[in-house]
C-alpha cells in the first residue's frame, strides 16, 4: 500500500509539471495562430473601427506584451481561473463545467462499450482463430477500423433516424421530457445509442484485434501449457490465467488513446448535437474565442492525464506482480 501511495504520488507530480508544459505550449501556440479575435468581434458587431478594436484589445488584455500575458494566464490558471471567453462574456470554467459531463458520458461510454465487446470478441476469436466466425470478426473489425467517424455517424443518422425512425435525431434528452429520475436516465440512454456508438465501433475494432493478438501470445507461453499439463479446466486456463495478462496490452491503449476520444467527440457531438466540450471546442475554433479554446486544451489534457493515472492503478489490480511507481 505504502509503494502505491508513493507510485501515486510521484505520478501527481509528474502530472503537475506536464500540465503546466501543456498551459504554456497551448498558450503560445493559439497566441502565434492567425487571426485576431477583435476583427471576429468587431465583424460580428458590425464595427471595424481603430477605435473599436483598440477597445477591445485593451479589454481584453490584448495590447500587452507576450510575455506579460503568459504570465498572468499561468497564474490564473493555477488559481483555477480559466478567463472569459470573448463570445459568451462567461467565465470559461463555467461554460466547460455545464458540458464536461454530457462529454465525459459520451466517451466513458464509447470506451467500455469498445473495450467490453473488443475483449469477448477477441478471447473469441483467439481461442478458435482458424474458423470461419474468427476470420468473420477480423473482416468486420478491419471494415469498422477503416469508417471515418463522420461518415459512419452520418450513415447512422439515415439509415436509423430518417428510415426506420428508430432513434432521435440529435441532443441529449428531449426538450418534451416529463417524467421522474429513472426516466430520464432511459431518455439520456435512449438518445447516447448512436454517438456512443459511433464514437466506439473505431475503437471496438481496434481492441477486438489487439485482445486477439494479445491472448494468442499468451496461450503460447510456458506456464498455460504448464496449467494445461496439470488437468486444469481449459475455461479457468482462459479465463483465469490467460485473460489477465492478456488484458494489460488493451488497458494500456486505452489509457493512451483517451484523449483520441475527445478528439473524435469533436465530430461526433457535432454531427448529432451532443451538448459536450467537442461541440463547444468547434464553436469556440469558429468564432477565434482563444480563453475558451485554451481552456477546453487544459481540462482535456488534464482528464488525459488522469486517465493514465488510473491506467496506472488498473495495472496493479489485473496484476498485483506491477507496482505502481516501481520497476
Amino acid at each position: 500500500m505504502l509503494t502505491l501511495a508513493r507510485g501515486i504520488g510521484l505520478r501527481l507530480v509528474q502530472a503537475f509539471g506536464l500540465l503546466l508544459a501543456v498551459i504554456v505550449l497551448n498558450f503560445i501556440l493559439i497566441q502565434i495562430a492567425p487571426g485576431d479575435v477583435a476583427l471576429t468581434l468587431a465583424g460580428e458587431q458590425g464595427s471595424g473601427s481603430p477605435e473599436f478594436l483598440a477597445a477591445v484589445r485593451a479589454r481584453f488584455g490584448l495590447d500587452q506584451p507576450l510575455l506579460v500575458q503568459l504570465f498572468r494566464y499561468v497564474w490564473n490558471v493555477l488559481q483555477f481561473d480559466l478567463g472569459h471567453s470573448y463570445y459568451w462574456e462567461r467565465p470559461v470554467m463555467d461554460l466547460i463545467q455545464e458540458k464536461l459531463f454530457s462529454t465525459v458520458l459520451l466517451a466513458g461510454t464509447a470506451l467500455a462499450f469498445a473495450m467490453t465487446i473488443g475483449v469477448i470478441l477477441g478471447v473469441f476469436t483467439a481461442r478458435r482463430p482458424e474458423s470461419p466466425a474468427s476470420h468473420g470478426v477480423t473482416f468486420l473489425s478491419l471494415v469498422g477500423y477503416a469508417l471515418p467517424v463522420f461518415w459512419t455517424a452520418i450513415m447512422l443518422l439515415v439509415v436509423f433516424v430518417a428510415k426506420l425512425d428508430l432513434f432521435p435525431i440529435g441532443g441529449m434528452e428531449d426538450p418534451r421530457f416529463e417524467g421522474g429520475t429513472i426516466a430520464h436516465i432511459v431518455d439520456v440512454a435512449y438518445h447516447l445509442v448512436l454517438p456512443a456508438f459511433t464514437l466506439g465501433v473505431i475503437y471496438l475494432a481496434y481492441y477486438s484485434r489487439l485482445a486477439r493478438a494479445s491472448m494468442l501470445d499468451v496461450l503460447e507461453s510456458d506456464y498455460i501449457r504448464t496449467a494445461r499439463a496439470k488437468g486444469v479446466d481449459e475455461r479457468s486456463v482462459v479465463y483465469r490465467h490467460a485473460l489477465r495478462n492478456a488484458l494489460i496490452p488493451v488497458v494500456t491503449i486505452a489509457g493512451l488513446q483517451f484523449g483520441a476520444l475527445f478528439s473524435g467527440a469533436v465530430l461526433v457531438e457535432t454531427v448529432f448535437s451532443w451538448p459536450g466540450m467537442g461541440r463547444l471546442a468547434y464553436e469556440a475554433i469558429i468564432r477565434q474565442d482563444t480563453p475558451l479554446m485554451m481552456g477546453l486544451l487544459i481540462v482535456s489534457a488534464a482528464l488525459v492525464i488522469v486517465a493514465n493515472l488510473l491506467t496506472d492503478v488498473v495495472y496493479r489490480m489485473i496484476d498485483p506482480r506491477i507496482r505502481v511507481g516501481g520497476k
